[in-house]
């Protein structure tokens, strides 16, 4: 009786061991969809190669390039995202990632969506997509997002706003941006902004040229006002002396070198900001328009960025928030990128403009079609320095005086300022 008992348990084990066998088996995962191992034939390669030779200007709206400047990129950052075949299959090559990424960025489309015209599965995607933007980044930085770092660099950035602007000793036009976001796990509150969605914040100076100089990125959206400028490096070696702007005796009327805020930035010896809209003598009110009209470069830089790279319309669903951040230093390394690459990125109607006859700003093609980004809550400043008060008086008697424009005060009496 015990030698039959023994004999059909061992039986049962063995077909316990068989049936957990043939399970595992069925169980065991396909390392990728049959449509997608022949990418060739179902991604958008093909369709690509198509464009590229017969419709250029549609594979320049595809990946918001053409395909010149695409190899240029590509053979910039192929040594970067390149992967070695395996013995299981063919990796992903640089060109796919690279069009895939450019694809995420135009479009804002979720991974699940890129991945039937990519042939890419969005497990894939989603480490595909921040390493090819953190390699555009790494790439492109030195040359496209180089910060001033000479008096001789700063005096070209001022030059040019005073060419283009009539606003003389600018380092640039500030500005800043909440970027929405998919808040990621375990986060609470922290990205939750004053306009009741997720965001991380975008601070960015751009220069006469409509290019970024500096950007800072990932600071939670919870810091809504101007106030978050005091936590970057930028403000750090500001107040440190370490930007080594040019000193008094070396700008025109020796007065402070200068950057231009809005209402939601403090008022600094470095920093002006337009005067408060209630009761505003004239002479303020030509200061906040020659202000206004020089900070349009800003803007305008990010109307233009935001129509080109429609991933900034959509709430950014990246669990790392480093990841994220990548993105966002991409888009704005590929602006200054295809800005000075080619005109076709930035025509001349990208931007608001001024009317050559009348100097009235007409609005650029997209601005009523287009969802702005959202700008940064106005900041109430206490205890502002006397210094930084009397540099922005000499400004506005700068304005006023020998600096004036002949139709400033026409805008003025229009309304327009």
């Amino acid at each position: 009786m015990y030698k039959i008992k023994q004999h059909k348990l061992k039986v049962a084990l063995c077909m316990a061991v068989q049936i957990n066998f043939i399970n595992n088996k069925r169980k065991r995962s396909i390392w990728v969809k049959k449509w997608m191992e022949d990418r060739n034939k179902y991604g958008h390669m093909p369709l690509l190669k198509e464009l590229r030779q017969d419709y250029p200007s549609d594979f320049k709206n595809y990946l918001r390039m053409d395909f010149d400047t695409f190899n240029i990129l590509l053979e910039l950052i192929s040594p970067i995202i390149s992967k070695q075949n395996t013995k299981m299959r063919e990796s992903i090559s640089a060109e796919e990632r690279l069009a895939a990424t450019l694809r995420y960025l135009a479009t804002g489309r979720s991974y699940e969506d890129l991945k039937f015209s990519t042939g890419i599965s969005p497990s894939s995607l989603c480490y595909i997509i921040p390493e090819t933007c953190k390699a555009i980044y790494q790439v492109l930085k030195e040359t496209y997002l180089k910060f001033p770092k000479t008096k001789d660099d700063w005096c070209q950035v001022a030059s040019d706003f005073k060419n283009q602007w009539q606003f003389i000793n600018c380092g640039g036009a500030l500005d800043g941006k909440h970027i929405r976001i998919v808040p990621p796990p375990h986060s609470g509150a922290q990205y939750y902004n004053y306009k009741n969605f997720y965001s991380i914040v975008l601070l960015a100076l751009v220069n006469a040229n409509y290019e970024f100089i500096y950007i800072d990125v990932a600071k939670n959206g919870r810091h809504s006002d101007g106030g978050i400028l005091e936590y970057t490096e930028f403000y750090d070696k500001l107040t440190k002396g370490q930007l080594h702007l040019p000193n008094n005796d070396e700008t025109e009327k020796h007065l402070n070198y200068v950057f231009l805020g809005d209402e939601a930035f403090s008022l600094h010896e470095n920093f002006l900001k337009p005067y408060p809209q209630r009761d505003l003598s004239l002479e303020n009110r030509v200061f906040n328009y020659r202000l206004s009209r020089a900070r349009n470069v800003v803007e305008n830089t990010f109307d233009l960025l935001a129509a080109r790279f429609r991933v900034l319309h959509t709430a950014i669903h990246i669990t790392d928030p480093q990841n994220i951040t990548y993105v966002v230093l991409a888009i704005c390394a590929l602006h200054n990128f295809l800005i000075r690459r080619t005109t076709s990125y930035a025509p001349p109607r990208s931007f608001n403009h001024e009317d050559l006859a009348t100097h009235e700003l007409q609005m650029s093609e997209w601005r009523n079609s287009s969802t702005e980004l959202t700008s940064l809550r106005t900041s109430t400043q206490k205890n502002v320095t006397i210094n930084a008060k009397s540099n922005r008086e000499k400004y506005k008697q700068y304005f006023n005086l020998e600096g004036k424009v002949p139709w400033q005060l026409d805008m003025i009496k229009k309304g327009k300022a």
